[in-house]
């Protein structure tokens, strides 16, 4: 199955945007980024520059072929201005409210079923998403590309009750061919990277809590024994100890379970504004550079 898509449009120029935006573009697709919070678009400009710049440095790709990507893609600061794309993914804050509210923009925009409407979210019920596209829900699918999208190879294909199977197809060669592997999942709460990743998270905190373990020991124990590339609380710390708690109540609510509620300690830390990397404190510290 083809996946027919000559230009992507992608809403929301901030890290997962940005970088599905790169990749399409280094396959070959022109590429519409959409951004309304002022200095975006030049931040994501600039995240492009300094990534491909490092492609070309290791030798992974030429000169030629990073010019012709950052060439391929073009910003817009309206969302009318998206019009012409054959398929667009949002990737904006990971918000029900805000994500129904562009999927029911862009329905309205494109009236055509034939162009997808997909979503990047990591939890949020797909089958929920698509209603607000309303007799064209059948178009909306979930397309879960994980950080940072150059680099990590899954995509994680997800339908919602409504998506047809033609474009679930559809998907999964848009994927391959940009490069990625997909892998299918079904539209539970969490799918399978955030359903098996946080409640072990989630553990990693209650064993420290409890004082089974200090946090060095628990990521040092995860990374030796189990072959890990991070232990789980510097995961954490990278993810945003925020985003984790988000994640875990998504979990709760969605498979009616208080098994998947935040630990304690790590919604303590949250409270403090001890949110991770972002806020140079979280499990671990951080030194300003």
């Amino acid at each position: 199955m083809s996946h027919n898509v000559k230009t992507l449009g992608v809403l929301g120029a901030g890290q997962m945007g940005g970088g599905i935006a790169q990749v399409a573009a280094m396959a070959g697709l022109s590429v519409k980024v959409f951004d309304s919070f002022p200095g975006s678009i030049e931040r994501c400009k600039g995240v492009h520059a300094k990534s491909l710049g490092k492609l070309v440095e290791k030798g992974k790709i030429s000169k030629d072929a990073a010019d012709a990507a950052v060439g391929r893609i073009g910003f817009v600061d309206k969302l009318e201005n998206l019009a012409g794309c054959d398929w667009v993914v949002e990737a904006v804050v990971e918000d029900v409210k805000v994500k129904k509210d562009l999927l029911g923009k862009l329905a309205a925009m494109y009236p055509d079923e034939g162009v997808v409407l997909a979503t990047n979210t990591s939890s949020i019920s797909i089958t929920e998403l698509a209603t607000a596209a309303g007799k064209t829900a059948g178009r909306v699918v979930g397309m879960h590309f994980f950080n940072p999208v150059p680099l990590m190879q899954l995509v994680e294909v997800i339908p919602g009750l409504q998506t047809s199977a033609g474009v679930v197809e559809r998907t999964m060669a848009l994927a391959t061919a940009m490069g990625k592997t997909p892998l299918r999942a079904n539209d539970r709460a969490g799918f399978i990277s955030n359903r098996v990743l946080m409640p072990m998270i989630n553990e990693a905190f209650y064993a420290w809590m409890e004082g089974v373990a200090e946090p060095e020991a628990i990521d040092g124990i995860m990374k030796l024994g189990c072959n890990f590339p991070m232990g789980p609380l510097r995961l954490a710390d990278f993810i945003g100890l925020d985003t984790c708690v988000h994640i875990m109540n998504v979990l709760a609510e969605g498979l009616n379970n208080d098994r998947y509620r935040a630990c304690p300690l790590l919604k303590q830390l949250v409270i403090a504004g001890r949110l991770g990397d972002k806020s140079g404190r979280g499990v671990f510290e951080y030194p300003v550079k």
